[in-house]
């Protein structure tokens, strides 16, 4: 039996685990020598490189709503935090350092969150959503991620008006697990985000247009029974194209997923199943 870590001996060395690690994540922000992005405009810089609206309330399951219609609570409060951030040369951004810890007195309400690998429910639940809506405009930018935690361990709902492929989310944890990213340019980037009933809307602008447009493709996408239980597995790639020449300069793998599935089998498709062993 593999040894158990501090954090799951008990409730309180797993809160203790967490004080420990938000603590010292104060201290980096303090002490590193970072250049923190932290300079607004509600002035639209001119250039629009990638846009994308992500829907709030999502058919998951059995979920209670009530988590989905919180979670619209939860983006619309940490929306501003980041609406209209410049990001200027070698500047990092930090989701944490800017959106700031979810706390009940803030207005924040209970949603989903990922707490272990498991599904769970929490005070400023569904920032993962918003995060995840940040990753998928960089990955159509040249700026540099640098700090990314990845969902590649369970599959836990089944798609439902998917538009961006399955493993290319990210997983936060105020404010020990931040989403990061630098920007490496000689130019200036923004991003817009705000909220609809609807959607979480996204744009990502900058100051002159970017010299290579970046292409997401999923590969290898198929589902495999197991002894306990059914995996997604996925590649996914992010080609780099010239637009000058429509040449293809870079092909690069960004995640591999092998994801253990927690809904039924009924959701599954079933022209997607792979056999054990197959070639």
């Amino acid at each position: 039996m593999a040894r158990r870590l501090f954090c799951e001996i008990s409730p309180l060395t797993y809160k203790i685990s967490v004080t420990k690690n938000i603590m010292i994540r104060r201290m980096e922000w303090h002490i590193h020598k970072k250049k923190y992005a932290d300079t607004y405009n509600q002035e639209k810089l001119p250039v629009t490189i990638y846009k994308h609206n992500s829907l709030i309330r999502r058919k998951l399951g059995n979920v209670d709503m009530r988590l989905q219609d919180n979670k619209a609570v939860n983006l619309s409060l940490a929306a501003p935090k980041i609406n209209g951030i410049i990001i200027k040369p070698q500047e990092v951004f930090s989701f944490w350092k800017l959106v700031g810890e979810c706390t009940e007195a803030k207005g924040y309400k209970e949603g989903l969150v990922i707490k272990s690998g498991k599904v769970d429910k929490g005070i400023g639940g569904g920032m993962c959503q918003f995060s995840n809506l940040i990753h998928w405009m960089i990955l159509h930018s040249p700026m540099t991620i640098i700090e990314h935690h990845h969902h590649n361990q369970i599959d836990m709902f089944p798609d439902y008006g998917r538009q961006i492929p399955f493993g290319t989310g990210t997983s936060i944890m105020y404010n020990y697990l931040d989403y990061q990213f630098i920007n490496n340019t000689q130019q200036e980037f923004q991003l817009i985000v705000y909220t609809t009933d609807e959607y979480l809307c996204g744009e990502l602008r900058s100051n002159k247009p970017i010299d290579y447009a970046y292409h997401i493709r999923e590969e290898n996408s198929y589902y495999e029974k197991k002894e306990d239980g059914y995996y997604r597995n996925n590649e996914i790639y992010r080609l780099i194209v010239d637009k000058k020449t429509g040449k293809t300069i870079k092909k690069e793998l960004i995640a591999k997923n092998c994801a253990k599935v927690l809904y039924d089998e009924q959701y599954i498709p079933s022209d997607r199943i792979k056999a054990a062993n197959a070639s």
